[in-house]
């Protein structure tokens, strides 16, 4: 039986667009906003950009038409797809790892995800009600370890962001996360092309023009390129199963790597510009563009404190930070829910409260690690920075070299061109020649440097 001719129990995308807005809204997260901007700011600026440019051209793009083509191919959740795409190709059933890996990664990295999304809509509140007004570097920076000194607060933010996020997921793939994400991309490029027309205006764009496209290619490292395919595998959700379950709801006569290519040109896009949002604010204040994760939560709080209408401005970067990670959050709570309504039969609202809960007790861990259980070490972490390590370096990369290794080398060439018809043959080629070559390589080389790079510090 061709297995593609079977349609997901979840339901469909109505349009190309709906696919596209959806594989949008996951990719585009804090990923963009808060882990792009950090990294470069940590690994060069310019290098930065070039390495996640070339990561997301030659191992992320084909690795997520993948991700996507097996979601096509099996029509349902990520693990019930790898268990019917792997018998179809009468391989090992370890390869349905696949499907296990990404739904347990993407829930993992969702119960600290939840934490760091709560920060952002607690800042909404702080910067609109004028709590930052001509504040000093110094206020500002005790305001976030306040915010992080407080169990109670961050809780109370953690689980408002997991119930908007559960109650979208619970509405359906059409009624809740297509719809969801169809208003969300338009409104976040409105949004952020604002922000970064203002923060041209009132910043330092020359500088962050210079720091973000003014490429030094000696500065190019081993690092640099570790840190901007963890960046690129995070940003566009690859390795969280997500693509394998958006994949299934497909409609037929679709061009994969059209709709792929515009949600990484969209990603890649999105990312580019909340640089330019934030480094001109940075540069004009004379802060360091390599405070790490406090960047956006110190030095853009203190920026728009200090900017003309920067309380307004502020606080409209702040609900579009939250918005994006909603949508990000909607795109990791789906495959599991996908498969515990698929598996155990349970109704949409009633598979979504079961893994909240679980996430909501996963994600105390990540909230205690900055106050009660602050001292506490694992290895040289805390809790927080070894999810953000495991899930980011070692989990999503694996993820995805088991993607392209399967999908390259394990699954019959006439059934990846059957989901790939309507592609020319010339880029049928070139994306199966790069997905083999290139990306399988690339990541399997990252995995080691990971590795090394973790047992040599």
């Amino acid at each position: 039986m061709d297995i593609r001719l079977r349609q997901s129990s979840q339901g469909y995308w109505r349009s190309r667009w709906s696919f596209v807005a959806a594989a949008t809204g996951a990719a585009v997260g804090l990923g963009n906003l808060w882990k792009f901007s950090y990294l470069a700011g940590e690994n060069g600026g310019a290098a930065f950009v070039v390495a996640y440019l070339l990561c997301v051209l030659f191992v992320a793009f084909p690795v997520m038409v993948a991700e996507v083509v097996l979601g096509s191919r099996g029509r349902s959740n990520p693990i019930a797809s790898m268990q019917d795409v792997s018998l179809e190709a009468c391989s090992s059933p370890a390869w349905q790892c696949i499907g296990w890996l990404g739904c347990i990664t993407g829930l993992l990295i969702l119960s600290y995800y939840s934490v760091i999304a709560g920060w952002s809509m607690a800042y909404i509140t702080k910067l609109f009600n004028g709590e930052l007004l001509a504040t000093t570097a110094k206020a500002a920076g005790a305001q976030f370890n306040d915010l992080l000194a407080d169990p109670g607060t961050l809780i109370q933010w953690q689980t408002m962001f997991l119930m908007v996020v559960g109650v979208v997921v619970s509405a359906g793939v059409r009624r809740g996360v297509a719809w969801f994400t169809r208003m969300l991309v338009p409104v976040l490029f409105i949004m952020l092309l604002a922000l970064a027309l203002y923060s041209a205006k009132v910043g330092e764009l020359g500088a962050a023009l210079q720091f973000l496209f003014a490429v030094d290619m000696s500065t190019l490292t081993v690092d640099t390129f570790l840190a901007a395919l963890g960046c690129a595998f995070f940003s566009l959700s690859i390795g969280v199963g997500t693509m394998i379950a958006y994949g299934a709801y497909l409609p037929d006569k679709r061009s994969i790597t059209k709709m792929v290519g515009v949600v990484v040109v969209m990603d890649t896009v999105i990312s580019l510009l909340a640089g330019l949002a934030i480094f001109p604010l940075v540069f004009s204040l004379n802060l360091a563009p390599t405070m790490g994760p406090g960047l956006m939560f110190v030095a853009l709080p203190y920026g728009f404190g200090n900017m003309i209408y920067g309380q307004y401005f502020g606080a409209l970067f702040f609900v579009m930070t939250s918005a994006v990670a909603i949508g990000s959050g909607v795109a990791l709570l789906e495959p599991a829910t996908a498969w515990a309504v698929e598996r155990f039969r349970l109704r949409r609202p009633v598979a979504v409260i079961i893994i909240v809960s679980v996430l909501w007790l996963l994600g105390l861990a990540t909230i205690f690690s900055f106050n009660y259980w602050a001292q506490w070490r694992f290895a040289g972490f805390s809790v927080f920075t070894f999810l953000d390590f495991i899930s980011a370096n070692v989990l999503l990369p694996v993820g995805g070299l088991c993607v392209a290794l399967f999908v390259g080398w394990k699954m019959r060439k006439e059934v990846l061109r059957d989901e790939l018809y309507v592609e020319s043959d010339t880029v049928f080629s070139l994306w199966y020649w790069v997905l083999r070559y290139i990306a399988v390589p690339g990541v399997l080389l990252v995995v080691i440097a990971s590795w090394y790079q973790y047992w040599t510090a």
